[in-house]
């Protein structure tokens, strides 16, 4: 890398950002030591003036890196960019140890006692403690093996709840932090992107306590016991969604989920890729793939075409895409417009290329003139088949439900006289919590904050109360002797007897 000092401002920007330490600015100029830069190009990228180039000479004893995409220049007793891998005496070797299950048990924790992963009984059904002081509806023990347990359920009563709604499609439904309304009450808003999904997040207290709560808390609800509501996000899509189907965009049933980035695909398929045709583009809102300067385009021996796209590159072959109604979610409606230019002197007359999108339903083959031009041609049996491998590898498109409480207040008071030993047990697991038996899992920290999938509980089993708040069943599960520690309410507690 080199800087430019005669555009050189002293930002720091550069200095900020690289991951190795190889750059320091003094006074008003930025300073690269090349016994330390790896060409990760990171300064190159958040020059605001454009003042580094990526030229310049590379260490002699430099080792380039195959472990990623980036293909760091790693010099001698030094590290790559990520500061996995060091160049030792010419070869590169892994800063960390490879570790068994046995360096990282004790961080990573050893679970609950299956003797307490089932609850005795579920707490659908169960009512609800009120006031908090008195004990739960419900405590039952029974015996299994040698072990009495014990279960206290409640439906619980939760202001701090909201559901996480994953929409599996690359179509774009509006921008992070966009609002979504039901009808034209706001309930949510849009969340980032999770791979080859969309992420809403409806409710919340803050939503719950404000001027649409029963709305909110009815959506919630709702949503969380499996039936279909309508959601529109703010200068987005109009969706109908319903946890375990296919989600509505825009009136459209979405069909597929991606099989990977635009990138991954070209990884997967490169092989058929290689037979459809000259050079293939896949198109994709977070990582379009661009197959002759991809890595697994060279792996399979795919020549250079001369091919520009019009998206900006982030490494070789790939390019960040963007948002839209187009093809892979971007904004490319007609696939040629991704290209924005064909070199000649390195394409030739004839030249085949194939653009489609990481579900590969929808496929474009074009034939290079010989001034560079696209002209449109039929698909192939070949690009055909590969089309169809793609679709044949993508999971169908659907939507999940996550419900997210947080149960650390005072509803504990009807598990035990001490609440605070409640949390404890439960973040060390020896009370396990479940939601109409489905396993929750328990945030970390303090409290009792915890997620659960809606599909895999039964249908019906949460409520709404207009304080407002949603209403979840609830079960805590242990052995009878922590119980007893723990201060419950052993005046309660009765065993269970299931009815004839």
């Amino acid at each position: 890398m080199l800087v430019n000092e005669s555009k050189c401002t002293g930002c720091g920007f550069c200095m900020r950002d690289c991951p190795v330490s190889a750059i320091t600015v003094r006074g008003k100029k930025a300073r690269i030591h090349p016994d330390l830069c790896t060409q990760c190009r990171v300064c190159f990228k958040v020059c605001p003036e454009q003042a580094i180039t990526p030229d310049g000479p590379v260490p002699r004893d430099a080792v380039e890196c195959q472990h990623c995409p980036i293909k760091c220049m790693v010099p001698e007793s030094s590290m790559g960019a990520c500061l996995r891998y060091c160049n030792d005496k010419g070869v590169l070797v892994r800063t960390t140890d490879l570790h068994t299950y046995e360096d990282v048990k004790e961080i990573a924790g050893q679970g609950p006692d299956p003797v307490i992963t089932r609850p005795v009984i579920t707490a659908l059904g169960a009512g609800t403690t009120y006031p908090c002081c008195e004990p739960a509806p419900h405590i039952v023990t029974e015996t299994r093996g040698d072990v009495d347990v014990v279960t206290v359920v409640t439906e619980v009563p939760l202001s701090y709840s909201s559901v996480i709604l994953k929409i599996d499609t690359d179509e774009t439904i509006g921008r992070e932090g966009d609002r979504v309304f039901a009808g034209k009450r706001a309930v949510g808003m849009v969340e980032t992107e999770q791979y080859g999904s969309k992420m809403l997040h409806i409710g919340g207290v803050n939503r719950l306590t404000g001027e649409n709560g029963f709305l909110v808390a009815r959506m919630i609800t709702d949503i969380a016991n499996g039936k279909e509501v309508k959601l529109k996000v703010e200068n987005g899509a109009r969706l109908k969604v319903r946890v375990g189907q296919p989600p509505e965009i825009n009136g459209k049933i979405a069909q597929k989920m991606r099989i990977g980035c635009g990138s991954a695909t070209l990884g997967i398929f490169a092989p058929l890729f290689k037979d459809a045709a000259d050079e293939v583009i896949v198109l994709d809102s977070h990582v379009t793939g661009l197959l002759s300067r991809h890595v697994a385009g060279a792996h399979v021996g795919v020549k250079p075409t001369g091919v520009e796209l019009v998206f900006r590159q982030s490494t070789p072959g790939r390019y960040f895409g963007d948002h839209g109604q187009g093809w892979g979610g971007t904004s490319i409606v007609d696939p040629k417009t991704i290209v924005q230019s064909v070199d000649m002197g390195v394409a030739w007359a004839g030249m085949t290329l194939l653009v489609t999108e990481t579900t590969g339903q929808n496929g474009a083959m074009f034939e290079a003139g010989p001034k560079g031009e696209l002209k449109e041609i039929p698909l192939g049996d070949k690009a055909a088949k590969v089309l169809a491998s793609i679709r044949e590898s993508c999971e169908p498109s659907m939507v999940s439900g996550i419900y997210t409480g947080g149960s650390g207040g005072s509803a504990r008071a009807g598990v035990t006289k001490y609440p605070i030993k409640l949390t404890r047990a439960v973040h060390e697991d020896k009370a396990h919590l479940t939601v109409c038996g489905s396993p929750g899992f328990v945030l970390p920290g303090g409290g009792i904050s915890f997620m659960v999938d809606v599909g895999k509980v039964k249908p019906g089993s949460f409520y709404w109360t207009p304080t407002p708040a949603t209403i979840c069943p609830l079960e805590y599960t242990m052995k009878k002797k922590d119980y007893i520690a723990m201060g419950g309410h052993k005046e309660a507690m009765k065993p269970f007897k299931a009815k004839e």
